[in-house]
Order: structure tokens, then C-alpha cells, then sequence
């Protein structure tokens, strides 16, 4: 039984090769890239089990920070450890980084991207397909014909869709809910807490240019920002706008529009929008010590309880209150394409991409999303235009 853990069909070399191509063609949102992870790793390749896949999600979605960073964070741990962890998590997150640092050196050099708003106007219509059919298989492999969790898979879409948010409360309620009905302890034990706060990353190289006050400034709410805040890409982008563009004053609305766009049609995780913001607030460093704050404690919260679920997870209770978690999980993602959706598809062309790009991905199945998303782009330029001026 653990063989698989002791002897994985892989080095640590190929997942750290396979994230880095994640990372910088991994289009949609950590939704989609969560479901690219569980199509690649689990039923392509075979390198994660189910089970493996299952509690990696599910530590995801119960930690605070970035849902498909973590979950790649935890897959690297589970044959290779902290080192795993390490280059995984760092493999997934540098191709979007400097990603979105090359395109803000260019928005500060030509004061402002004009063609953002048709490419996103595209973009983001198919993104809304790729989501949906990654939510659509991650419902029909996680879910089957359980009544329990399908009535808990609901619950949790509806919350979203009318919060337009992620409530931790209910993946923690739903876990212990179908543990309960499950399998019921005969004892509670009073476990150890775990208490994981990061210190925020202000830097390294003295340059005399740098204006420390402002970067110890970023990394304080960044890092606070990747503490505490719940729900991924989705519930990230209200919290980052009260404090960047209300509290401190950042950034206009419209450079901060501009930003969750950039964030958007970028691959890897959305969350990478900070390192941009850090880029446009204080140049690259601003974009290194926003990055690096967002991120370290999404891996602290993943690999310090990471053993914890590894020693115990094949146990009855911890098995049902991940199949909870995960029914809450994948009814949030869900409510999620309803919600993003309600902001990507404004007309009838934007609501024809969507469609298109769900039938096209159901009816071919290795068609690669980086060439959907770069048609839906390219249509996004052409057909931009015309939905202004009718």
C-alpha cells in the first residue's frame, strides 16, 4: 500500500520541469490550473494518487493564500519533502512573476496598455469556459452520486454566488459535518495548534535608490494579505483594492483595473497581480518583496501541516472531512464561473466565446488552452471595437 509514496514514477526534477511549464502556460485562474494539476498528475501520468491529490486540495482550500500555488506546493512535498516543496512551489510562481514585471516595466515605460481592455474582453470570456469545464470535471470525478456531498456542493455554490466570496467557515462546517455522519469519533482528541506567521521578505541587496520605508510598507500588507485572506484569486482582488488604492492610495482605480487584467491574462496563479501592483508602487524590488510576502506564508501554512496530513490522512474521520472539504471546495469554484462570469460576459459576443470555448474543450479534448486563449485574445482585438461602438 505504500509503495507509491516511497517509490514515485518520477524525479523531482520532471514535477519541478512540469510546473515551470505550468506556470508559464497555465492560463484560467487557479480553478483551471487545479484541474490541469489533476488531469496531468492523476489520470495522465499517475505520479499523485487520488488520495494524495484529494488532501493536497483540501490543505489548500483550508490554509489562507493562493489555492493552486498551495496545492502545488503540498504535490512537491509529497515524495521529495521541503526540498520538493521548495522548487515546486518556486518552479509554478517565477514564470507569471517575471511575466508580470516585463509587462509592468512596459506599462510604466508607455503610461498605460490601451489594448489591455480589447485582449481582456476576449480573454476573459473563454476563461470563463476553461473554468467551467474544469469545474465540470472536477464535479463529476470528486462528487459521483453521493447525496451528502451534492446537497453540500450546492450550499457552498450558493454562498458564493451570493457573498461573491469564499467562506472558510463552511468547508470547515461541511468537513466536519460528513465526518460526523461518516465516521463519528469515540473521542476527541486536543491536538497541538499550529501557529505559522511569516515574516515578510523586505529584501537583501542595499541600493541606495530604494525607498525602504514604502517596500517595508508593502511587505507588512502583503504579507498580511497572504496571511489571512481566504479564497484564492476570487476574494483576493476586493481585499487588495480596499487596501492598495483606499487605504494607502497606491495606485487609481484604473491602474488597478488594469492590473487584475494583467493578473488575468497572465498564466500561473492570479495572486501574482501583487507582484505587479509591487512593480507599479516601487519598481522591482516593490514587485519582488510583494511577491515574496504574498507567497512564503502560503508555503509555511502548506508545508508545516503537511506531515500531520500525510501521517494521518488514510484514517476514517480525516478521510470524510476531506470529502467534505472538497464537495465545499468544488461547489465554490462553481458559484465562482456564476460570479466572475456576472463581470466577463457584458453582451452577446463575450456570451458566444464562453459557449464556443466550452464546446470546443468538450468536444476536443487535448486541444491545448493557451491556443484557446490566444484566439479568444485575437477576437477580443477584433471584435473590442465594434461592442463600443454599438
Amino acid at each position: 500500500m505504500s509503495h507509491n509514496s516511497t517509490a514515485p514514477r518520477y524525479t523531482l526534477w520532471q514535477l519541478v520541469r512540469y510546473m515551470l511549464g505550468l506556470g508559464t502556460w497555465g492560463f484560467g485562474g487557479p480553478v483551471a490550473l487545479v484541474g490541469f494539476m489533476y488531469r496531468d498528475l492523476v489520470e495522465q501520468r499517475g505520479w499523485m494518487s487520488e488520495a494524495e491529490y484529494k488532501e493536497g486540495m483540501a490543505l489548500a482550500q483550508l490554509m489562507p493564500g493562493p489555492l493552486a500555488a498551495q496545492l502545488a506546493i503540498y504535490l512537491g512535498y509529497v515524495h521529495h519533502r521541503v526540498l520538493g516543496a521548495t522548487l515546486v512551489g518556486a518552479a509554478f510562481v517565477l514564470p507569471s512573476f517575471l511575466m508580470v514585471v516585463a509587462i509592468g516595466a512596459a506599462y510604466r515605460a508607455f503610461g498605460g496598455i490601451s489594448w489591455m481592455q480589447a485582449v481582456f474582453y476576449g480573454v476573459g470570456a473563454a476563461v470563463i469556459g476553461i473554468i467551467a469545464m474544469s469545474a465540470w470535471k472536477l464535479t463529476t470525478k470528486n462528487i459521483g452520486k453521493d447525496k451528502l456531498l451534492w446537497a453540500i456542493f450546492a450550499a457552498s455554490a450558493a454562498v458564493t454566488v451570493i457573498t461573491k466570496s469564499e467562506v472558510v467557515w463552511l468547508f470547515l462546517g461541511a468537513g466536519v459535518l460528513v465526518w460526523l455522519v461518516r465516521a463519528p469519533p469515540k473521542w476527541f482528541s486536543s491536538g497541538g495548534q499550529l501557529n505559522g506567521i511569516a515574516a515578510p521578505f523586505i529584501g537583501f541587496f542595499a541600493i541606495d535608490t530604494l525607498d525602504w520605508h514604502k517596500l517595508g510598507q508593502i511587505g507588512a500588507y502583503f504579507a498580511y494579505a497572504g496571511s489571512f485572506v481566504f479564497g484564492s484569486g476570487l476574494a483576493i482582488v476586493p481585499f487588495l483594492y480596499s487596501g492598495v488604492v483606499q487605504e494607502y492610495g497606491w495606485l487609481t482605480d484604473r491602474q488597478f483595473v488594469d492590473a487584475v487584467a494583467v493578473a488575468m491574462i497572465t498564466p500561473g496563479p492570479v495572486v501574482i497581480t501583487t507582484g505587479f501592483i509591487g512593480y507599479l508602487v516601487s519598481g522591482f524590488w516593490g514587485a519582488v518583496v510583494a511577491a515574496a510576502a504574498t507567497f512564503v506564508p502560503c508555503y509555511l501554512f502548506t508545508i508545516l501541516p503537511a506531515p500531520y496530513f500525510k501521517k494521518y490522512g488514510k484514517r476514517p474521520g480525516i478521510v470524510a472531512f476531506v470529502d467534505g472539504v472538497t464537495a465545499a471546495a468544488i461547489g465554490a469554484i462553481t458559484g465562482a464561473v456564476i460570479v466572475i462570469g456576472q463581470r466577463s460576459i457584458t453582451d452577446v459576443a463575450t456570451a458566444v466565446l464562453a459557449l464556443v470555448t466550452v464546446a470546443l474543450l468538450w468536444r476536443f479534448k487535448k486541444l491545448p488552452e493557451p491556443v484557446v486563449v490566444a484566439a479568444a485574445a485575437f477576437a477580443g482585438l477584433l471584435l473590442h471595437p465594434l461592442a463600443q461602438h454599438a
